[in-house]
């Protein structure tokens, strides 16, 4: 059994107390992928206000076509510029969480291949598993050429879900940041045992997952559309870009469409979840064009045509950070707990007693993370669980003295300890 311990102290706090840094233009790249010679970003100086950013490249953006098949190396070129752009002054850490594997593996293969990714699982692993060494390969090439080293990180849902797996990758990233090394990370397609891309959302997910585990500033998802619009553009030419997004409500939960680039997984839908994640762990986060010019560049200066989320709140602890990234719906257990401890755990920010309970569902054990829910269904907090799903059945709506009568055990009067809770 793990013990929570604190992660590391130095921490980095919002943009607000940052110095304003400059980075040089350099080796921009020969590209005809909307790059324009008057960018206002072509100048000697682009000022930016962030310590360090995860940048998330979709399928669509690396293909540089929502119907291509093949990694568009101009486009890729012109993001490794900014990146590099970014990351040279040694004043902006920049992680990047790209997919393109299995885009990569079809190109290799060629079209007269009979492996169709589809949604056969198999067929998509082999793909990943071809395509994964050349979407390297070229990064390195790129990456070379603007005088940057960058480094390989697949993972999966247990490499962040384990907390030993967890503490040791944020390690790796936070040194290779340290080193002014760019890690780049992308779901290990080929492992995964879950259907590849529903996990991590066209690694949507993992971006927001990987954005909280470094305690970045900043999330840029970059897209084949501007932004969040009130309604699907691509279906309602009177659909309006919506620019700043204060809170995710029901309102901004109604906008999301479900158009899909056949070789992602994402959508705006698993983009909504991922800017959840982040903005209530109090990181900002831009859904942008990446198909635009300088469109990294203009996000990290506050020059972008896209779609803010405003943080929630200041940024919490690494080890709430934690918690709240393992609080998936699909997995975790809930408590259902009374309007008394609703009131108590909101207001008064106390711990969870088990005389409050009223119900549990699914099943979990002793340390693992579940959802605390009132009686209309919604989730108001996460936590740790003192006790097992079968132990809190036991022991709900009684008096905390009664809880070694009732099991022959006591591992405290709190089922779930104030210092373990995230308020949601």
């Amino acid at each position: 059994m793990w013990l929570l311990t604190d992660l590391l102290k130095n921490e980095f706090h919002g943009h607000k107390n940052k110095d304003v840094t400059t980075v040089n233009s350099f080796n921009r790249p020969t590209s005809n992928y909307n790059h324009h010679p008057d960018s206002d970003l072509d100048q000697e100086k682009v000022e930016t206000i962030y310590k360090r950013v995860v940048i998330k490249a979709g399928t669509s953006v690396l293909t540089g076509d929502s119907t291509s098949e093949i990694l568009d190396q101009g486009r890729m070129a012109d993001l490794v510029f900014q990146l590099s752009q970014l990351n040279l002054t040694n004043s902006t850490e920049v992680l990047l969480v790209s997919s393109g594997a299995i885009a990569a593996g079809r190109e290799i293969l060629g079209q007269a291949t009979n492996v169709n990714h589809g949604r056969n699982i198999i067929n998509r692993q082999m793909l990943a598993a071809i395509g994964q060494g050349r979407l390297i390969h070229l990064y390195q090439e790129l990456f070379a050429k603007q005088n940057v080293q960058v480094a390989q990180t697949l993972l999966t849902v247990n490499d962040i879900s384990e907390r030993h797996s967890y503490l040791n990758l944020r390690n790796t990233l936070l040194g290779l940041l340290e080193l002014n090394i760019i890690p780049i990370l992308n779901e290990n397609d080929v492992v995964a045992v879950d259907e590849i891309g529903e996990v991590f959302g066209d690694n949507d997910r993992l971006s927001a997952l990987v954005a909280t585990l470094v305690d970045a500033d900043l999330l840029v998802i970059l897209t084949d559309i501007d932004g969040l619009y009130t309604s699907d553009p691509k279906t309602n030419p009177k659909a309006n870009l919506v620019p700043i997004v204060e809170l995710i409500d029901s309102t901004v939960d109604s906008m999301v469409g479900e158009h899909l680039n056949p070789l992602s997984r994402g959508g705006m839908f698993t983009k909504i979840q991922a800017a959840r994640l982040v903005t209530t762990a109090g990181i900002p986060m831009i859904i942008c064009n990446g198909n635009t010019t300088d469109s990294i560049l203009k996000a990290v200066t506050g020059d972008t045509n896209g779609t803010l989320f405003r943080p929630a709140g200041g940024k919490l602890e690494a080890r709430k950070r934690w918690m709240l990234s393992q609080a998936k719906d699909t997995e975790s257990g809930e408590i259902l707990i009374d309007q008394g401890a609703v009131r108590a755990l909101v207001e008064n920010r106390v711990s969870l007693l088990p005389a409050g309970i009223m119900d549990v569902q699914g099943q979990f054990e002793r340390g693992e993370i579940l959802f605390i829910t009132d009686n209309n269904g919604t989730h108001i907090a996460c936590g740790i669980a003192n006790y097992s799903s079968s132990d809190i059945i036991s022991i709900k709506g009684s008096r905390s003295d009664r809880i070694l009568d009732l099991l022959g055990y006591y591992f405290g009067q709190e089922v779930v300890h104030r210092n373990n809770i995230v308020l949601l």
